[in-house]
């Protein structure tokens, strides 16, 4: 997925915007799918899977990523009998939509940072972050706001928000509950860390998607967001510090909580602060996303292994059967071992698992992505452009709404950030280029919606993500039972970074806070991606 150098169409201004619009141009340069009913019939496959999500996560309250690529695939088959003619055009589009290398950034950023998340959890980072905070000696109150800042730092290290809001709620949601913390206030202050992860994280796909397609460079963009970024997270904090006075839990467990704090805390953990620097400044120094995640990885192996935080067999391990000769012979290595008399061969470790993790999620973006290529072809994307500047974006700040109102659009019919910026970002890009407005500027606004939304809707990827983790904490812990579980439609309300950034970003478009134009600056170079 290396840009070439010497390729033209890498670089701002000369050949549009990278090979991820060139994808999407494609798409809309090819023989058209016609629908009964018009083009806005070609919206059905994102239609019928938003209202499967919604029956699904928001009224059966079902958190299961494998349940929503069900419906993908069954919103694509329904679609299909509403195809004028020959339906191989339309089984064409499927193919060309799951193939974009524009859905190949996304993937390749969740593999990477799922490998590098899970190594450092493995390390024990999380369990030295609970550390610090049993050594600040926090209370009930403020806890869900100390949750959002260490599941923000997380989040930004790694770049993934979902690997952030499992490893949270795996840990620091039972922490808070056994103190005394609202349910439903850590589980949004968890999200919201994942969402200033999601929107900062140089290394995060939503910022490496909203570079590449907006002709910026990550480092540039992650710099000239901050000061969005930073605002919003203030008055999240606030937020969760204010609330976190008035509402208390309905649950009385706190006997437990000194004895969960021992129990998972390693100040040594903290020595993965060292494995996400090198991450955040090897990918703001402007170096491949790939090289900078390979880079943390290295770190965070050699940091587990020296510092005694996990064993070698942790990370990778061939667990081989019992009557393999040449894998007794080399059972003496550490990544090495012999399964049981009822064990199965298998691979495992951080790296295997973390990459495995998003197999699921991988399947859905691709289908996701097809979907969203089928309304490009059939002209439901073109009639939506068309509509909004015609009819809304007629002057600069008329224009940056629409940016706005627009991502938040395609964000609550597609409940996969990435999936969503891929789907918005060409028009994105045409409105701002109607305007001069400059491809930071155009970015950030593409970034910090899809990034939000992506956590506040209950049928959302980030929502549904954790909110898998919680229904497994009753297995876990004795003490913890069902009625503590937060459905995804109770922390709608409390995801305050979430909302906060969507509204800096409203009142900067009506504004103009922050606004460059074309000539106010230029990128130092595609996205490296």
């Amino acid at each position: 997925m290396s840009a070439d150098p010497n390729d033209s169409t890498n670089e701002p201004g000369e050949g549009g915007h990278g090979a991820e619009l060139e994808d999407a141009e494609r798409a809309r340069s090819g023989e058209p799918i016609h629908f009964y009913g018009g083009k806005w019939t070609s919206a059905l496959p994102l239609a019928i899977f938003v209202v499967w999500a919604i029956f699904q996560s928001a009224l059966l309250g079902i958190g299961d990523t494998t349940g929503l690529v069900a419906a993908m695939l069954v919103a694509l088959i329904v679609s299909m009998l509403f195809v004028k003619g020959d339906w191989q055009v339309y089984a064409n589009t499927v193919f060309q939509g799951m193939t974009q290398r524009v859905a190949a950034t996304a993937i390749v950023a969740w593999l990477w940072a799922g490998m590098f998340a899970d190594t450092i959890q493995v390390g024990g980072f999380v369990s030295g972050l609970v550390w610090a905070a049993d050594a600040l000696s926090l209370g009930a109150a403020l806890f869900p706001a100390i949750t959002f800042v260490l599941a923000g730092l997380l989040a930004t290290g790694i770049g993934t928000g979902y690997g952030a809001v499992i490893a949270f709620t795996a840990l620091f949601f039972p922490a808070g509950v056994l103190l005394g913390a609202n349910p439903v206030l850590m589980f949004g202050a968890i999200l919201s860390g994942a969402v200033f992860g999601d929107n900062l994280a140089p290394v995060s796909d939503t910022t490496i998607v909203s570079a590449v397609t907006q002709d910026a460079d990550i480092g540039g963009v992650v710099a000239s967001r901050f000061k969005y970024a930073i605002i919003a997270a203030v008055l999240a904090f606030t937020g969760y510090v204010a609330v976190g006075t008035m509402l208390g839990s309905p649950f009385d467990v706190n006997q437990g909580a000194q004895s969960l704090f021992v129990e998972n805390s390693n100040p040594l953990g903290l020595a993965h602060l060292l494995s996400v620097a090198v991450v955040i400044a090897t990918a703001v120094s402007g170096r491949h996303i790939i090289e900078a995640i390979s880079w943390g990885i290295i770190v965070a192996f050699v940091l587990n292994v020296a510092l005694g935080l996990a064993a070698v067999s942790d990370m990778v391990v061939f667990t081989a059967p019992q009557g393999s000769g040449i894998a007794g012979s080399l059972s003496f290595l550490p990544f090495i071992e012999l399964a049981g008399p009822n064990g199965e061969a298998a691979v495992g470790g951080s790296l295997y698992t973390g990459a495995s993790g998003f197999f699921p999620l991988i399947i859905l973006i691709l289908l996701i992505v097809a979907g969203a290529q089928i309304m490009i072809r059939g002209g439901g994307f073109e009639a939506i452009q068309d509509w909004l500047l015609d009819r809304f974006a007629t002057s600069l700040r008329r224009a940056e709404l629409t940016m706005v109102g627009g991502t938040g659009l395609v964000n609550a019919m597609i409940t996969i950030n990435t999936a969503a910026e891929i789907a918005i970002a060409p028009y994105i890009a045409r409105i701002g280029e109607r305007f001069n407005i400059n491809g930071y500027r155009r970015a950030n606004i593409l970034d910090a919606n899809s990034s939000a939304l992506g956590y506040i809707f209950p049928w959302s990827g980030g929502v549904l993500v954790g909110f898998a983790e919680l229904q497994t904490l009753p297995g876990q812990f004795e003490w913890f039972t069902q009625a503590m579980i937060v459905n995804p439609v109770q922390v709608f309300p409390f995801v305050f970074h979430g909302w906060l950034l969507f509204f800096v970003f409203l009142v900067s478009a009506a504004t103009g806070f922050g606004l460059e134009y074309v000539f106010d600056r230029e990128a130092a170079g595609v996205a490296r991606v």
